[in-house]
């Protein structure tokens, strides 16, 4: 059996002169960068060099938009009427696809960021708000959401494409949710965990939960966080065992 994965990171994070992440690095290794746009964290210089950085890899380029929440970097939940959703999510895919424009490349696909992800995840009508805005930007875009979950629904209610994504450096929770961020066993520390999680999900379509339980994932593309301290080597760990599994790397 063929078994093929995009293999995505959130990247162009860094803002002004703080710096985040590591991808000079990491955007070679993988299919698919999720671009920042400036409301969770970027600017324009970082989201131009970071368009540039993925042209030169010949990478697919996402936008990955957020909750208007820079110093939390878009991890707090707020409170939003799906009017202002729809058109937050249309203002950032918009500010990105504009800078890929100027580069001569296309957006590809839309993947929300942290509590916004996370929120939608589990609010079918907070998706469709995102989904909304994506159509409405160009239908042709690809939805980027956990996989399973009600960002998916929406992406095929509104006509999109949708790729179900899981997380080589997180927890899952018996329904399929990624465990919190204050919670024991949200984050996968050792790589060579976080590897055999990944190969297994793509495999056998099984992931072990936070209680130990095994639940059914579907994986179209495998994220690891471009901020997190150990995700260089999670992405070289990960290359390496698909290359030993047959696992074919590919974009959206």
């Amino acid at each position: 059996m063929r078994f093929r994965i995009d293999l995505n990171s959130d990247l162009g994070e860094s803002f002004g002169a703080y710096s985040i992440g590591m991808d000079e690095k990491i955007i070679p290794l993988i299919s698919s960068a999720n671009v920042a746009c400036g409301f969770h964290a970027s600017d324009p210089l970082v989201m131009a060099k970071t368009i540039a950085l993925a042209k030169a890899a010949g990478i697919q380029i996402g936008a990955h938009p957020g909750f208007p929440d820079l110093q939390g970097f878009g991890r707090r939940n707020l409170s939003l009427s799906l009017e202002e959703a729809k058109a937050y999510t249309l203002y950032q895919i918009s500010a990105l696809a504009g800078m890929c424009k100027a580069q001569g490349v296309k957006l590809r696909h839309v993947k929300a960021h942290g509590a916004l992800y996370n929120m939608a995840a589990a609010d079918f009508a907070l998706s469709k708000a995102i989904c909304e805005a994506a159509a409405a930007f160009d239908s042709g875009l690809i939805i980027l959401g956990l996989s399973g979950s009600e960002t998916i629904r929406a992406a095929n209610a509104c006509g999109l494409k949708a790729a179900q994504e899981v997380f080589a450096d997180r927890g899952y929770e018996e329904n399929g949710t990624l465990v919190a961020r204050n919670k024991d066993g949200a984050f996968i520390h050792d790589e060579n965990e976080a590897v055999s999680r990944v190969v297994r999900i793509i495999k056998e379509g099984l992931v072990k939960s936070v209680n130990g339980v095994d639940i059914p994932l579907k994986a179209d593309s495998v994220c690891v966080h471009g901020d997190g301290v150990q995700a260089l080597l999670f992405v070289e760990k990960i290359r390496a065992a698909f290359s030993e599994e047959g696992i074919e790397i590919w974009g959206l």
